[in-house]
Formats: C-alpha cells, structure tokens, sequence
C-alpha cells in the first residue's frame, strides 16, 4: 500500500516498471478510529510476481478486481517473501486493530504474521466488495463506496476493546515516542501495557513501536530530495541506527528501498 497512506504493504523482490501506485487517500472521519485509509495498485506483469513484504502493524485488505490476488494479511514485525502474490488491479485497505474487532469481529492479535482468504473473515461480503468495486467508474467513485460501505459494517454501539490499548498504539505512532513515555502519560505499567498488547495486538509496544517508526520513515525519506540527514527526525538516534533498523526489519539498506519507491512514483494512465 502506497499512494497517499503513510505506510507500505510490500514491494517486488526485484526492481521492474510495471508495478505502480495510484493515488489513495485516508478514510472518512467517521472510519479514521477504524481504517487508516486506501491507495489503488496496478501491476502490467503476466502470472505470479514474488513480493517482499514489509513489516506493517496494521491489518491490510488487499481487494483484486479480477478475483485471483484478494488477500486479508495480518501485522507483522519483520518482512518475508511472498511467492503466490497475484493481485494485479485492486484496492489496499488498511484496518487499525480496533477496526479489525469492529468491522470483522475477529481479534487483531488473530491475524498477526498471518495470510488468509478475505472470505475466510467477510464472509460473502468479500465478494460483494470485489465485485463493486472493479465496477466503479473510477477511483474517487471507489474510494466513496469504501467510505460507504465500511461504515454501515459498523456496529450500532460499538466501544474499543481495552481504550489504554488502543489510546498507547495511537501514541507510539508519533516519532520519538517510547514505550515507557507512553506507559507513564496513561497511567500505566510497562508490564501492563505489553500483556495488553500482546492480548489485543498481538504484537509487542516494542515491535509497534519499531515498526511505526520505520513506516515513518520510509514515507518521509523516501521522497525526492529527502535524505538520510533527517533520521534523527524520524525518531532514530542516527543514520546509522536507521540503516540497521531497516535491515533487520525490511531486509534491505535504505538506498535499495528507496530505489523500489522511485519504481512507483508514476501512476498508470
């Protein structure tokens, strides 16, 4: 997911100028506590093109129009190569965990590292949803309907499992925030605040921390004429400490993930 998310789902394991990136946009004001927003993919590429997936700790919904490639992937704190990867022209959806509870009714912890038939969690709404949205006459029309019909998926009275949790996810998604600063401003213990996230997450703070701050990071240095000299800005002690992060993480030096990026900066017509 790309486009105008602040994060990034998962890239081709080698560079080629057929896969781009359209246009996306965050969610409703309504969704915003739910889903994080949307961004469109294209790829011009004949059979199954191998994936690196990054890590991401949010719950994604991949929608492909043509049926094949539509896949609900769980958070995840370190990248993996996905060998089946078929979605070619579709939809991005990312869910906060608090939207996965609400809109499938499923545990976000349930799904972490996980790949699964978006049937499997929608039920026949997954083909509904497929159906609708290859339908639509283009992308601004598909990013309504999403706002549309997510919204009547909601429940009625609807309160986040465990708030802490869910105020302390919000919290570490701000640069330079640590999981003992965020423990203390909500009254918490660390102890406390990981046996919860580990219940309700299914992740650590730890690791939602670290992989916050390096989708952080990939969205802000990843632009032109943006360079390494900001990392302190993105939460990280220095430009060395951000290369061995996003090594560990995302099993590639900053120069080689950033030369993907430039892959997808042109939208197909």
């Amino acid at each position: 997911m790309a486009g105008a998310l602040p994060l990034l789902h998962s890239l081709p394991t080698a560079p080629y100028a057929g896969c781009v990136a359209v246009p996306g946009r965050p969610a409703c004001d309504r969704l915003r506590p739910y889903v994080l927003g949307y961004a469109g993919f294209r790829a011009a590429v004949d059979g199954r093109l191998r994936r690196r997936m990054l890590p991401l700790d949010l719950t994604t919904l991949i929608v492909d129009f043509g049926g094949r490639g539509s896949w609900v992937t769980g958070a995840r704190g370190v990248h993996s190569v996905h060998e089946q990867a078929e979605w070619r022209h579709g939809v991005a959806i990312g869910l906060t965990p608090v939207g996965v509870s609400a809109l499938w009714g499923v545990p976000a912890a349930k799904l972490v590292g996980a790949t699964v038939d978006p049937a499997a969690v929608l039920g026949p709404r997954a083909a509904e949803l497929a159906d609708r949205l290859g339908s639509a006459s283009d992308w601004a029309a598909r990013f309504a309907l999403l706002d549309a019909l997510l919204a009547a998926w909601l429940p009625e009275r609807n309160r986040p499992p465990q708030e802490v949790v869910t105020r302390a996810w919000w919290r570490l998604h701000r640069p330079g925030r640590t999981v003992g600063e965020v423990a203390a401003g909500l009254g918490i213990s660390r102890r406390g605040l990981e046996l919860g996230f580990r219940r309700h997450i299914g992740m650590s703070p730890k690791t939602v921390a670290r992989v916050a701050r390096l989708q952080y990071a990939v969205h802000r240095l990843g632009r032109p004429g943006v360079g390494l000299s900001q990392a302190v800005e993105c939460g990280y002690a220095d430009q060395s400490h951000l290369t061995r992060e996003m090594r560990a993480l995302a099993g590639l030096t900053p120069a080689a993930l950033f030369a993907f990026l430039q892959d997808l900066r042109t939208p197909p017509a």
